[in-house]
């Protein structure tokens, strides 16, 4: 992981996590559906990856031992050097610029193949010139090359050149079976201590998580695993050995600490599935695009502003000639203040999408993410007491949520 935990918050527009990568500078993350902005620091330290395991369950009492021995060297260790930067000087007004020094991120992987394609999370190599790799317990260090990134998933696919004899793939799983409650195993390099193995239990499921490009992740894995910065981009691992998910972020519990307090955060392996062909193939993916923001109703809201129903999605805003919006839906015009939230009145509801009852705006969330763009959609929207079903064809989602132009008031429906 190369960012500072930041604090771990869930608010009527959503939740925003932070934390995991650690790189040698500071930067922005945003999080929420997709819209809403989260400010995320970085210092130098090693991203970690979850050494996976034997492909069925072992017999012995020390599954964590057997899972370390058989998988660790499928674990790979990256250093990504970040060039210098030149900043604007807080001194004087003539462009002058500041220098910031070169530093080094560093990450782990996910060896798949004898090929040498190696997984990792984008913000472990963003913003780098040179990715360094070494092998499980080898000393021995490969340069690797970018195949494809996507900040959206905060996914990265590297390739070294090395001898099949040092290429270890970890067997993948299936994330959508886990369960909460079943145990997972990480091994990686926190703080820089290599090949360190981690235990735990799966905490929670269906969480969402910022990416890099302000959009969220989605069917997020959480554990009590201890995972710090260092564990960047490595696997989470179930009790029979197979990677379920890639470490990507931890909460700290705030006041400035950057250390586990047993909440972390994997992205999973089936999303990862989904998408690596596509890094592989072009070198990037393509993601739908709905572009509204909005916020669920509770029945606390609804009874607050006398909303028709109890539950659904109060779109906010519409981006200006996205694809809701040349379908004609409708954002809110009052600004309110509501139990010290602030809101947008007056917009439309979305109760359904192409015939699913929607509850939530997480539930518009996942079902954008699951689509591609171009695909066509029928959103049921309550407006002035009347019930509306607009056609809506998807578009593909901007670089990231600024490129949007939409002034973030909740999260965002994509």
């Amino acid at each position: 992981m190369t960012h500072r935990a930041k604090r771990f918050f869930r608010t009527s527009f959503g939740s925003a996590l932070i934390g995991g990568a650690v790189v040698g500078i500071f930067g922005w993350i945003a999080i929420a559906a997709g819209w809403v902005d989260a400010q995320s620091a970085t210092t130098p330290t090693v991203a970690a990856p979850l050494a996976a395991t034997a492909s069925s369950k072992s017999s012995s009492t020390n599954v964590v031992n057997q899972i370390y021995r058989h998988d660790g060297q499928g674990v790979a260790f990256i250093q990504a050097e970040i060039p210098a930067k030149r900043s604007p000087s807080p001194f004087g007004s003539f462009g002058e610029e500041a220098s910031e020094g070169p530093s080094t991120a560093t990450g782990s992987g996910i060896v798949l193949d004898n090929a040498g394609h190696i997984l990792t999370n984008n913000h472990v190599i963003a913003g780098s010139n040179h990715i360094q790799v070494k092998l499980g317990a080898s000393n021995e260090t490969y340069s690797a090359t970018v195949v494809g990134t996507d900040p959206a998933t905060d996914l990265a696919l590297l390739k070294v050149s090395a001898p099949s004899s040092q290429l270890h793939p970890l067997p993948l799983g299936d994330s959508s079976k886990i369960e909460v409650g079943d145990p997972v195993v990480a091994i990686g390099n926190p703080f820089g201590l290599d090949r360190t193995v981690t235990s735990g239990i799966v905490s929670a499921l269906q969480r969402q998580i910022q990416a890099p490009d302000g959009f969220s992740i989605s069917n997020v894995i959480q554990t009590d695993a201890a995972i710090n910065p260092g564990n960047s981009g490595g696997p989470l691992i179930e009790g029979a050995g197979n990677v379920i998910g890639i470490n990507s972020q931890i909460e700290t519990g705030g006041n400035g600490s950057v250390g586990n307090v047993g909440i972390g955060f994997a992205i999973p392996i089936n999303t990862a599935r989904s998408e690596i062909s596509q890094l592989e193939t072009s070198g990037k993916v393509q993601h739908a695009f709905l572009g509204i923001t909005g916020t669920s109703i509770t029945p606390n809201l609804a009874r607050a502003v006398n909303l028709p129903v109890k539950e659904g999605v109060l779109i906010q805003e519409v981006v200006k000639n996205g694809p809701a919006d040349k379908a004609g839906i409708k954002g809110g015009t009052t600004a309110a203040t509501i139990d010290g939230a602030n809101f947008t009145l007056g917009g439309d509801i979305i109760t359904k999408i192409s015939g699913k009852k929607i509850s939530s705006m997480d539930e518009v969330v996942n079902f954008i993410n699951a689509a591609r763009p171009g695909e066509s959609i029928e959103v049921t929207v309550l407006r002035g007491g009347s019930t509306k079903t607009v056609k809506v064809t998807l578009g593909d989602r901007p670089a990231s949520v600024h490129d949007s132009q939409s002034v973030p008031a909740g999260p965002l429906g994509r």
